[in-house]
């Protein structure tokens, strides 16, 4: 990887680069926890700033940002700053306060903590809603919301979604 033999201070990635942007911000936050890594996107899917941000990147700016701002952007983010567009912040203010609140399932003796999204993408699997119709009432990406069921199935202790969506009717 090119970054490792150069050693830059910062690194701007596309998120969809060949190979995956993604991944990439991963292996330079692993290799080189010295360089900041800002990812530039095309769009601004919830589920790649976030997978950006786990990934180790400071910043997620996107392909249309004014470019008399991307070098003030990449400065701040040397100095301390994180580079994220307001439009994206109030995701990141949602997905924050949702991860706070928090309901308890009763089952088989047991307690279960499920976040508010968990139970608002749960609720509406069990109107009969699909993956993709969730993601769209929720705007959220589906891969978010397949990530919440997973959640859900971990937290219960079920092999998938049907017994998640069955133990949860049981519980109800």
């Amino acid at each position: 990887m090119r970054a490792v033999e150069e050693r830059p201070d910062i690194c701007l990635l596309d998120v969809d680069m060949p190979g995956s942007g993604i991944w990439a911000a991963g292996e330079i936050d692993n290799q080189l926890p010295g360089t900041a890594v800002v990812m530039l996107s095309d769009s601004s899917c919830e589920a790649d700033l976030f997978d950006a941000l786990r990934a180790g990147a400071l910043g997620f700016l996107l392909i249309d940002t004014d470019p008399e701002r991307i070098p003030h952007a990449l400065r701040g983010v040397l100095a301390g700053e994180a580079a994220i567009p307001r439009k994206l912040v109030m995701r990141l203010i949602d997905e924050y306060r949702s991860q706070g609140v928090r309901r308890r399932v009763q089952f088989e003796g047991r307690s279960v903590e499920l976040t508010s999204r968990e139970w608002e993408v749960i609720e509406m699997m069990r109107s009969g809603l699909t993956t993709a119709d969730t993601a769209q009432r929720l705007f959220l990406s589906p891969i978010t919301v397949r990530r919440h069921v997973s959640a859900v199935v971990k937290k219960l202790g079920v092999a998938d979604r049907d017994a998640a969506l069955r133990l949860l009717d049981q519980a109800a």
